[in-house]
């Protein structure tokens, strides 16, 4: 196998495949930061085409119709057929990335050596922008020399870039289920419970934007406020009533307030 080596980072042809939420807004911030996009690939011609259109370029809905004047290819769809797609791209010898957050960089080393990881640590949704340039992206190569192309061509479209391993980025990806998709949930319990009494989630977005900043200049555990942090079994128990004809609920509000108890009790150090 051979490694490919990319001359012009700042003029990148690129081709994306998938259009989902990470494809879309890639694909934004390549063209917005001067690259261009050759292809964009989906099994949904209808997807293919309307991300394609935004970002002047050819949408396709078959592997087969790939165009080999590219530079790089951005893989960015569903974990499990990430080595297929790989599989199908190889012959054309062009650097090949995933955009994954809990897929090993070996997936793609198992097919060839022109591999990396472009993993940007974002929520993000198709219709809603986002700032591109404060999105941390995580890079991974095969070689060192691939690692500081993805590096180099990251910087083109952020000011929050990172070396980060596979190992290293699994973490972070868990990580980022607790930080950001257990919160989400949590907020749809309380706009729930809110609706079946007649009030509005609304009445709770600034308690919920406030908490967020907070954590921009604290650390969680020195800002955790509520019932459980001050020990105060009284209101705990009350709510743990009102929640008796909700058992999952209130199993998870048990084991939240067990856990915030407990680290607590353990001190500094052990948070």
């Amino acid at each position: 196998m051979c490694v490919i080596t990319i001359h012009n980072l700042q003029h990148m042809r690129i081709t994306i495949i998938g259009s989902g939420n990470v494809a879309t807004h890639l694909a934004a911030a390549f063209k917005n930061a001067g690259h261009r996009i050759v292809q964009v690939y989906s099994r949904d011609p209808q997807n293919a085409a309307l991300l394609a259109y935004h970002v002047g370029a050819e949408a396709i809905g078959n592997l087969e119709q790939i165009n080999p004047e590219t530079d790089l290819f951005i893989i960015s769809v569903k974990d499990d057929v990430i080595g297929s797609i790989a599989q199908s791209l190889i012959k054309f010898k062009k650097l090949i990335v995933h955009t994954s957050g809990a897929t090993d960089l070996q997936t793609l080393l198992n097919l060839t050596d022109s591999a990396g990881v472009f993993y940007p640590l974002q929520t993000l949704s198709k219709n809603k922008e986002v700032d591109f340039l404060t999105v941390p992206l995580c890079i991974e190569g095969a070689t060192e020399n691939i690692t500081k192309q993805l590096i180099e061509l990251a910087q083109t479209i952020s000011n929050n870039v990172y070396r980060v391993s596979s190992a290293q980025r699994k973490i972070l990806h868990l990580a980022a289920v607790f930080a950001c998709n257990f919160p989400n949930y949590l907020y749809n319990i309380a706009q729930q419970l809110l609706a079946e009494h007649g009030m509005g989630f609304e009445m709770l977005r600034p308690l919920i934007l406030e908490t967020a900043q907070k954590v921009q200049t604290n650390l969680p555990a020195g800002v955790q406020t509520g019932p459980a942090i001050r020990n105060d079994e009284n209101t705990m128990a009350i709510h743990l009533q009102m929640l008796n004809n909700e058992p999952d609920l209130k199993a998870i509000y048990s084991l939240l307030s067990q856990e915030i108890i407990k680290k607590k009790n353990a001190g500094p150090g052990h948070g």
